[in-house]
C-alpha cells in the first residue's frame, strides 16, 4: 500500500529533532502500542496492512526513519543516530514501554534499541534482521549511486530511473517547486547500508524479552545464523515464511497472521 492509501487509515504527524523533522503514521486509539520500523528504501506506510490486521487491540506507530519517506535527511546515518530517533519518538508520544517490530534495517535498530533500553521494550519482532552482516564485498546499494534523485517532472524521473522505476513509481514525492524526487537520497542509503554492517551479536543477545524471528525461505539470513540467533537468545521463537527478504510487502497476509499470533501470547 502506498503512502497516500496508508494516510487514510492513520494520522500523519511529526516531531522536530535537532531542527530535522521525523514524520510518522499513527493509527491512534487505546490499543497497546507497537512501533514498527521499516527497512532501507521503504517507509512507515509499508506496515499499513499490518495495522489493519491488528485492529483496535494494537496502536501501531510507524515512523519514516531518518532520510526516508516524509522524514528529513539527516547529517549522518550512524547506529546511534537511528536509535536516538526511536528514543525521541517514544518520549514525544509519552510511551514508556512498547513492542518493537522491525524489518531489515528496522529490525537491527529495534534490537539494538532494546539492548540499550531494555526497560522500554516488552517484546521484539525481528523480520529479516541479521545478528551479523559481513563487511566483505561491495555495498549492495552501489547501484543507487547511478540513479537520479530528482527531476523536473515525474515522467522525467521515472525515465531516469530506468529498470528501477517500477519499484518506486508509487512513492515518488513532489517538491514545493513542482519538481519530483525519490523518497530517499541515493547517497544517504549507500552510507546507511555501510554503517549497518558489522557484528551485532552482543546487542541481539543482550535482552531476553519475548521475541519472534521471522525469516523468509529466500531471505538474506543464512540458515545457520537463524539457528544460532534462536539458540543464543532466550525467549526467541523462529517463524519461517515462504517469501523473499521483503516479507511485509511480498507476503503481507502471512506476515500479519504470524505477528498477530505472537502478540496474542505476550
Amino acid at each position: 500500500m502506498n503512502a497516500t492509501a496508508a494516510d487514510t487509515a492513520a494520522t500523519r504527524a511529526g516531531l522536530a529533532i535537532d531542527g530535522r523533522r521525523l514524520s510518522y503514521l499513527d493509527v491512534g486509539g487505546t490499543g497497546r502500542p507497537i512501533v514498527a520500523l521499516h527497512g532501507h528504501l521503504s517507509e512507515g506506510a509499508s506496515f499499513a496492512h499490518l495495522a489493519q490486521a491488528l485492529g483496535p487491540a494494537w496502536r501501531l506507530i510507524a515512523p519514516d526513519q531518518r532520510g526516508h519517506g516524509e522524514s528529513d535527511r539527516a547529517a549522518d546515518y550512524s547506529r546511534e543516530g537511528y536509535l536516538a530517533d526511536i528514543e525521541a519518538l517514544l518520549d514525544y508520544l509519552g510511551l514508556d514501554r512498547v513492542v518493537l517490530l522491525g524489518h531489515s534495517l528496522g529490525a537491527i535498530n529495534a534490537y539494538q534499541f532494546a539492548a540499550r533500553h531494555p526497560e522500554r521494550v516488552t517484546a521484539l519482532v525481528n523480520v529479516e534482521g541479521a545478528a551479523s552482516l559481513g563487511l566483505e564485498g561491495p555495498n549492495p546499494f552501489a547501484f543507487l549511486l547511478n540513479q537520479p534523485y530528482q527531476a523536473p517532472t515525474r515522467e522525467a524521473l521515472l525515465a531516469g530511473l530506468g529498470p528501477a522505476a517500477p519499484y518506486f513509481a508509487d512513492r515518488l514525492r513532489q517538491n514545493a517547486d513542482g519538481t519530483w524526487r525519490l523518497p530517499f537520497h541515493p547517497q544517504d542509503m549507500y552510507d546507511s547500508e555501510d554503517l549497518v554492517h558489522g557484528d551485532h551479536w552482543a546487542d541481539w543477545t543482550a535482552t531476553d524479552c519475548p521475541a519472534l524471528l521471522i525469516h523468509g525461505t529466500r531471505g538474506i539470513i543464512p540458515a545457520e545464523q537463524i539457528r544460532a540467533m534462536v539458540e543464543r537468545r532466550p525467549g526467541t521463537a523462529p517463524f519461517e515464511l515462504e517469501a523473499d527478504h521483503l516479507i511485509p510487502t511480498s507476503a503481507p497476509d502471512a506476515f500479519a497472521a504470524a505477528v498477530k499470533a505472537f502478540l496474542a501470547t505476550i
